[in-house]
């Protein structure tokens, strides 16, 4: 009677009765220790969890830090070098450069005739001495010159014989002849190129060249 009675009052306390029930459903899930645990408190463990979740995932502060953003940066290395980009340009400028042809003007060709001022027909000699001609200068029978008596020194005549076609441009720098029907006095060489010598003197057909 003394043992069902202590076992009967132990039964009746409500507290005990809530102790052995959470005793019995924590042996039968993980054991004593998992009641022990369960009985004692669960905030800490709740604690523990929340702390351990935040280091665990990738969004942790320390991926985002100061120390591992340069690694997680482009590196210079890891953009494209500059040899790399330079290397076409590199294989242009081993290729000789040759200089761009410049244009070469192309030369006119005049072939306008000269201005004939004036032109008639006289009789023409030769003469081959004398030292100083109007102008000045020492006579020489071997240039191309001639004396008119009114034509301006230095002006230049063609001088033609109709005979043969031949003609002699000849430069004015003395003044003569002296003979009526004549208008030219050639040197020796000018007169030599259109006749002979032997002649002495012919009718030709003058041109005044402007």
């Amino acid at each position: 009677m003394a043992g069902r009675h202590s076992r009967t009052r132990m039964f009746s306390s409500p507290a005990g009765i809530a102790a052995t029930a959470a005793v019995g459903v924590a042996l039968a899930v993980g054991g004593t220790v998992g009641a022990v645990q369960l009985t004692s408190g669960s905030a800490q463990p709740e604690q523990a969890a929340i702390e351990f979740v935040p280091t665990a995932t990738p969004s942790s502060p320390a991926a985002s830090s100061p120390a591992a953003s340069p690694s997680a940066s482009a590196s210079p290395s890891a953009s494209a070098s500059p040899s790399a980009s330079r290397s076409p340009q590199a294989a242009s400028r081993n290729k000789a450069r040759t200089a761009a042809p410049k244009p070469t003007p192309t030369a006119k060709k005049t072939t306008a005739k000269p201005k004939v001022l004036e032109s008639g027909s006289c009789g023409a000699s030769f003469y081959s001495d004398g030292q100083l001609t109007a102008n000045g200068e020492s006579f020489n029978p071997n240039e191309l010159t001639a004396a008119h008596k009114t034509l301006p020194f230095d002006t230049r005549v063609r001088v033609t014989n109709p005979s043969s076609g031949k003609s002699v441009l000849v430069r004015i720098n003395d003044r003569g002849p002296f003979i009526d029907g004549r208008c030219l006095d050639l040197s020796r060489a000018a007169f030599a190129t259109i006749a002979s010598v032997d002649v002495g003197a012919l009718t030709v057909r003058y041109e005044v060249l402007g």
